[in-house]
């Protein structure tokens, strides 16, 4: 289908859906090229631009931007044809640049889901036309939610618990089935509506008006359902709330997203502490090699002198035992020579008296230097008896002297052994923060006494953690019942136009006059409209981005507050490339998104009294309601 020879001539507004359809069947038909190859994509509706080739997220952007543009000078058909290659991005050829593709959470051949049709959340099926009775005491009585809920188990629904519902008369026929909250459970919430559909009893045909109806009739409950003013639309709005496909699958993302920072945090706290615990370990076997090696130096330099005293030792006793042999050698040849010249002189006995007179004398004088000869004999023997006791004295003094030195050694060898231990306990008590002494009877008693001390403690604590938890649980009901209120006064809000002081405002929307004003420096109109939407879409991705948090903390009288950082790259060169303005514009949807959805990162309505410039109360969205409804009472009764 073509129609390039309308070109040249616009749509009105009106005409702008009919003509996105036809140009989305192009797209798909492929009259249009878009994409030039696996990451590179081309916009067939800007041929006369300059910039052809663009990423998956770039063209996204580029088409979410001119065919959402709110200028009056924008042409309709452009805004069309953009609107179409946006949804055919997002539909046809959103695999490109998603990971998550082989895991989508409904079956794309599945056409009773529809990616706009809004379901209840948690998944909640209905059940109708459930048999009753009126009982002794005059309510209706039915059948029971367990029993429903067995026989859908054996059917292969798998609910999570069937809720009959009840009112003033007592069992009203109804009863809410629910379903896993995740997308399995939605696939057996449909599967539990298809199956009720096939044997028509299905919610067209319990609407339908037909025959008697018989039997149960269920579906799942939708966007309608939650909207309807009875029993089951009063409960669905309870239980519940209504969303899309997308929107889940968006919401889910970004928890996923959440989560993969938070665990990369803590795994980056986790990889630092492992570190600072492997720098002291290595510290601590350092320490440990070093005390080692001194250790076995010592050893080495103590075998070393006792072997250096050992041999002197026994060159020592080697010149002494030298010294007696060669004494005692001396002492026998003497006393050899005297034996000698006493057989002489017996020999030469003279015969006269003369001569035997002078031997005599020199007998005696002979027997004299005998005696002494043997005195010094004896002297001798004991002076050899005195040395061999000295070196017996010494030698057991040695050993005395080695054993005491082998015991120091094994004392020397406990105590850095026990040095060791210790540095080792050290370096445990760095990781388990305590130690237990089981052989130490009186740390056992002062460990058990703290443990009933910290026993006791702990039962209060948790006596106060119970009443804390309730007053939180009243509080949390409280401030529920306050926030239904808010959001059902912002839904009514959101039907009505009104102009006064108090209305709806969009917290955290991106201001797109300065970009444009920025533009129009350097471009013409439509390049400028053009080249702003790009950037302004750019910059709406940015504020979505929970990674990018320019903030810092600052104390302001004694309380922490979040202020712009001004070393931040982003809107430093912002600033530099497109001014003040659209800096400005930037700094005050970052504000808004960071004080009314933090951690979502998307924009929400809040009731906003631009009179003051603060957020409405309760009670003022409530009068301002109030107003709009006698304006609207009064307009009627004009009519």
């Amino acid at each position: 289908m073509a129609h390039s020879s309308d070109e040249d001539t616009d749509i009105s507004e009106s005409e702008i859906g009919e003509y996105e359809d036809i140009s989305y069947e192009e797209l798909k038909n492929g009259s249009r090229n878009v994409k030039i190859s696996e990451e590179t994509f081309t916009c067939p509706y800007c041929s006369k631009k300059r910039k052809r080739d663009y990423l998956y997220k770039e063209l996204l952007q580029h088409a979410s931007g001119v065919g959402q543009s709110s200028s009056q000078k924008r042409r309709a058909r452009d805004k069309a044809n953009h609107l179409a290659l946006m949804k055919y991005l997002q539909k046809d050829l959103v695999t490109v640049d998603d990971p998550s593709k082989d895991s989508k959470p409904v079956d794309e051949s599945d056409h009773s889901v529809n990616s706009d049709e809004q379901f209840v959340w948690p998944w909640i099926g209905i059940v109708v036309n459930i048999p009753t009775r009126r009982g002794e005491d005059g309510r209706c009585v039915g059948e029971s939610g367990s029993k429903l809920r067995d026989e859908y188990r054996s059917r292969g629904f798998n609910p999570v618990r069937v809720s009959p519902l009840w009112n003033f008369r007592g069992h009203s026929g109804t009863a809410l089935v629910e379903f896993n909250k995740n997308w399995p459970g939605l696939d057996n919430a449909l599967a539990f509506e298809r199956a009720y559909e096939l044997d028509h009893h299905g919610k067209k045909d319990w609407f339908a008006n037909s025959e008697q109806k018989s039997g149960l009739y269920a579906w799942a409950a939708r966007a309608d359902d939650y909207k309807m003013n009875n029993i089951i639309g009063e409960y669905l709005r309870k239980m519940g709330d209504v969303k899309t496909i997308p929107e889940l699958m968006e919401e889910e993302a970004r928890r996923q997203d959440k989560l993969v920072s938070n665990l990369t945090n803590l795994i980056q706290v986790k990889n630092k502490h492992l570190k600072e615990m492997e720098v002291r370990c290595d510290q601590t076997t350092h320490k440990m090699a070093l005390a080692m090696m001194e250790k076995d130096k010592l050893v080495q330099a103590y075998n070393e002198e006792i072997k250096k005293i050992q041999s002197s030792a026994r060159d020592h006793f080697q010149r002494i035992f030298s010294d007696h042999e060669k004494l005692k050698l001396q002492l026998e040849s003497q006393k050899n020579e005297l034996e000698l010249r006493k057989v002489e002189l017996e020999k030469r006995e003279a015969h006269n008296e003369s001569e035997r007179k002078k031997l005599s004398e020199e007998i005696e004088e002979n027997a004299m230097k005998n005696s002494s000869l043997q005195m010094a004999a004896l002297e001798q023997k004991k002076a050899d008896a005195n040395v061999m006791k000295l070196a017996e004295d010494q030698k057991r003094q040695k050993e005395q002297l080695h054993a005491k030195i082998i015991h120091l050694e094994k004392q020397l060898d406990m105590r850095q052994k026990f040095e060791l231990e210790i540095q080792q306990l050290k370096g445990s008590l760095n990781v388990l923060k305590h130690i237990e002494d089981d052989e130490d009877a009186e740390v056992l008693k002062k460990v058990d006494g703290l443990q009933k001390d910290l026993r006791d403690k702990e039962q209060s604590l948790q006596d106060l953690d119970a009443l804390n938890q309730t007053l939180i649980i009243k509080e949390r009901k409280s401030n529920d019942e306050l926030q239904e209120a808010r959001k059902e006064l912002v839904e009514g809000l959101k039907e009505l136009s009104s102009h006064g002081n108090v209305r709806l405002k969009r917290m955290g929307e991106l201001d797109t006059r300065p970009f444009l004003e920025a533009m129009k420096k350097n471009y013409n109109e439509e390049e400028a409209e053009e080249r702003a939407s790009e950037l302004c879409s750019l910059w709406e991705e940015y504020l979505k981005d929970p990674d990018w948090h320019p903030f810092k903390v600052i104390m302001v009288e004694g309380k922490e507050k979040e202020i712009i950082r001004d070393d931040d790259e982003k809107l430093n060169g912002l600033k530099k490339d497109l001014g003040e303005g659209a800096y400005k514009a930037v700094v005050a949807a970052l504000l808004e998104i960071n004080e009314y959805n933090p951690s979502g990162r998307y924009l929400t309505s809040e009731l906003w009294n631009y009179k003051v410039g603060r957020r409405a109360s309760l009670k003022e969205g409530v009068q301002c309601l109030l107003n709009q409804w006698k304006v609207l009472k009064r307009k009627r009764g004009m009519m």
